[in-house]
C-alpha cells in the first residue's frame, strides 16, 4: 500500500455479499413465503366436498373435516383420515363455494 493511502473501511468488502443475500431473499425467499401462506389459508377454509391431491400423490374428496384432519373419500366406500400438511394440491372447490 502506498504511503498515505487509507484502507478501505471493512464494511465496503462485504457490501457485496450482503447485496447477494438481499436480492436472494427478494427472488427467492420472499415469494415462497407468500405461497406457503396462501396455501395455508386455502387448506384452512377446505370444506366438505372439495377434490384435492395429498403429498403422497393420492386424489380424493373431502367428507369431513376434524381439527388436524381431514377424512378423504378416495373411492366407493373407502375413506382414510389425513393430516391437513399431507394436502398438496386443492383441484376444485365444492360447487357450493364456486356458486358464490
Amino acid at each position: 500500500m502506498p504511503d498515505g493511502a487509507q484502507a478501505p473501511h471493512p464494511i465496503f468488502s462485504f457490501l457485496p455479499v450482503i447485496l447477494v443475500f438481499f436480492i436472494f431473499y427478494l427472488l427467492v425467499i420472499r415469494p415462497q413465503q407468500k405461497r406457503q401462506k396462501t396455501h395455508e389459508e386455502e387448506v384452512k377454509h377446505l370444506t366438505k366436498g372439495d377434490q384435492v391431491v395429498t403429498s403422497g400423490g393420492i386424489h380424493g374428496l373431502i367428507a369431513g373435516v376434524k381439527d388436524d384432519t381431514f377424512l378423504l373419500k378416495i373411492a366407493d366406500n373407502v375413506k382414510v383420515e389425513v393430516s391437513k400438511n399431507a394436502i398438496s394440491v386443492i383441484k376444485k372447490k365444492s360447487q357450493e363455494e364456486q356458486s358464490t
